[in-house]
């Protein structure tokens, strides 16, 4: 695991808090080697919980779109959204969310790795407005590991040649998260000065000077990259005591397909369904 040394500014950055209580969706995997947990609202993750259920080590994982003459869209904020799971019983979720100027539309699916410690969320931007190659779309995520908004260390990297965003805590937990398609851009930086909700809502575009933020309320950004043809993306986000383990993870859950730990994922719980009583 290799990284790049550009210390962003703005350190430590503000006073760290948590998100909205208000869920609209919890998930695990059934499977005895999961140690990962994720809740869901206003159409994005939120905690997403490793290695114990009360061990949070993300504030949230969410979207922002940008555009022609100063467009800026936070999915969260500025979208309509419908949360429904795969099946009944089955606790991984498909999330519509739609743009309240009625620009575009993201769907998604998020799902828990079987195998190893990550989670999967595939994403599809659809456009209802103007052309594919008008928009760009980002990866915001919040990294407040084992239950600490403050004295986090992000910084832009890779594993054995894959592109991650990477953070690390003070308690011995890390975290990558890698996409199927390469991230176009990518910084971190510290929330409220140099990150990159920040940047791309001041300046329409990452500031490739912010590689790393230390020990302080920091956040990773990473573009997505989307072509007109490739309009679907998979997030994996890999969780490790260290950052090389971590990225193993984030890579492997990759490799595996998200097709296929999506029907492993769904078959785990149709399986424990089984030998419930009926109601």
């Amino acid at each position: 695991m290799s990284a790049t040394q550009g210390l962003a500014y703005g350190a430590p950055g503000i006073p760290a808090r948590w998100t909205s209580s208000a869920k609209s969706g919890v998930g695990t995997a059934l499977a005895p080697s999961c140690r990962v947990w994720f809740t869901i609202s206003h159409g994005i993750l939120n905690e997403i919980y490793y290695p114990r259920v009360d061990s949070a080590c993300t504030r949230d994982l969410g979207l922002i779109i940008t555009g022609p003459d100063g467009y800026f869209s936070e999915e969260k904020r500025h979208a309509d959204h419908i949360v429904a799971p795969f099946e009944d019983g089955v606790p991984g979720y498909h999330l519509t969310n739609t743009s309240l100027d009625g620009r575009y539309r993201v769907e998604k699916r998020i799902i828990v790795d079987l195998v190893r410690p990550a989670l999967l969320q595939e994403i599809e931007f659809i456009h209802l407005a103007g052309a594919p190659e008008d928009y760009r779309v980002y990866a915001l995520l919040a990294p407040h590991l084992v239950n600490a908004g403050m004295g986090n260390t992000a910084w832009i990297g890779d594993y054995k040649g894959t592109p991650m965003l990477f953070a690390s805590g003070r308690h011995g937990v890390s975290l990558a998260l890698a996409s199927s398609l390469p991230w176009a851009s990518a910084s971190a930086g510290y929330v409220g000065f140099s990150d990159g909700w920040q940047l791309l809502h001041k300046h329409g575009e990452l500031d490739p000077s912010c590689q790393r933020a230390e020990n302080g309320n920091v956040s990773l950004t990473g573009e997505i990259g989307f072509t007109e043809i490739e309009r679907r993306a998979v997030l994996a986000l890999g969780f490790g005591p260290t950052p090389t383990e971590a990225g193993y993870n984030a890579r492997a859950s990759l490799q595996a397909g998200f097709e296929e730990m999506t029907k492993g994922y769904v078959e785990g719980w149709r399986e424990w369904q089984k030998e419930l009583e009926p109601l």
